[in-house]
């Protein structure tokens, strides 16, 4: 994976890839292709959107939009550090550590600054709890998780990965084959996911602040607080500090990869355990604790939940009703519900769209009238005609 000239990670060279290693990628890669993760012979119902989300210990809940769930909760690391280091409560960071703590897994697959470009990100694995540390923090920008996956599957030892949600999709989908995957990937932990960014939006951020990247020592995005500053400091003595809501104020320049406009799984449905913002309406006004709303999704996500509790390392809030996490998720509820629409005009200029046979998009699509519908179709290809 490299970076090209508009701040985007893609294969290169293209060309050095068998018919096999084709045949594979095109397989596995969640761009084509998502999976939900469901929990397997348990019963789900499916709901019209109004679901409490109040369900007993056992009991999974299908619901159009965010899926197979056992509950969802407030939640947040219980080590006062770690919730204000954490991009929001903490939550993910607490899971690996103890995770590690409780020898679940040999070692956790995460992404961190790269040590030596800070404003970048790279894969890593930690193996002590002090590593999970220094990966808390949301990382906006291009970043290649699954580079070392094979690498890690070759150790032979149990391991958690804390990605994001297109990432376990990948993975999910590469189990099929793999039979490691599903034997050493013990748990799979994800945020809900805004989509990725470009490395544009952090250039911007250098360009107005006249610092130049060989120069930055600390590239932090989020994390000393909820939601926290954007934080650059430079070797020659430069800082600089944004806030959350200054930073993505304008939605022009937020640079999201095209991929993600069209994201069937923004809310984890590959993983164990999803933790998302709870700012209602969808934004911080300013500066809390850091609480964390988790959707639990397999019986592994729930031991880990419970376990991770008796332990001390995580505290359980109030739980979140659907309209709550509606609520405090609206792009995405917006987003889901025009897909079907989307991928239609994706199908009108000639390009492929993401199969995604059991994300519910036909049911959802359901909720759109038909002026909404036409807008979302025509909007699409006009837009990817362009491109």
């Amino acid at each position: 994976m490299q970076m090209t000239a508009e701040g985007t990670l893609r294969p290169a060279p293209v060309d050095s890839f068998t018919t096999a290693d084709e045949k594979l990628l095109l397989s596995v890669c969640p761009g084509l292709h998502i999976i939900p993760r469901q929990q397997s012979n348990l019963p789900t119902v499916t709901s019209t959107g109004t679901n409490t989300g109040t369900n007993t210990v056992g009991n999974y809940v299908m619901d159009d939009v965010w899926g197979e769930y056992s509950s969802m909760q407030y939640a947040w690391a219980a080590v006062p550090e770690i919730r204000y280091k954490g991009s929001t409560g903490g939550v993910l960071t607490a899971l690996g550590r103890h995770l590690l703590s409780s020898r679940q897994a040999a070692f956790v697959y995460q992404v961190k600054a790269d040590p030596q470009a800070p404003m970048r990100s790279i894969a890593t694995l930690s193996e002590t709890a002090e590593e999970v540390l220094t990966g808390t923090g949301s990382r906006y920008g291009p970043v290649a998780p699954l580079t070392g996956l094979l690498k890690a599957l070759d150790r032979n030892e149990p391991f958690a990965i804390i990605a994001k949600p297109c990432d376990l999709s990948a993975i999910h989908n590469y189990a099929a084959y793999d039979e490691r995957v599903d034997k050493l990937v013990t748990h799979r932990l994800t945020m809900v996911c805004g989509g990725q960014s470009t490395e544009q939006k952090a250039r911007d951020v250098l360009h107005d602040a006249d610092i130049k990247e060989q120069n930055v020592t600390l590239y932090r995005h989020r994390g000393y607080g909820n939601p926290g500053p954007t934080r650059v400091e430079s070797s020659d003595g430069k800082t600089l500090e944004i806030s959350y809501q200054d930073l993505w104020k304008d939605e022009s320049s937020w640079g999201i990869e095209s991929r993600c406009k069209l994201c069937p799984d923004a809310l984890g449905e590959a993983s164990d355990v999803a933790a998302a913002d709870v700012w209602p309406g969808g934004s911080p006004v300013g500066e809390d604790e850091g609480f964390n709303g988790i959707v639990v999704r397999t019986d592994a996500g729930k031991d880990l939940i419970s376990n991770a509790v008796d332990a001390g390392e995580l505290i359980i809030g109030d739980r979140i009703s659907i309209e709550q996490f509606n609520d405090f998720q609206p792009h995405q509820v917006r987003k889901k519900i025009a897909l079907q629409a989307r991928y239609q005009g994706l199908a009108d200029s000639g390009l492929p769209i993401v199969q995604a046979p059991l994300s519910r998009l036909d049911t959802l699509d359901k909720r759109l009238t038909e002026d909404e519908r036409e807008n979302e179709r025509t909007g699409t290809a006009r837009r990817f005609s362009k491109q």
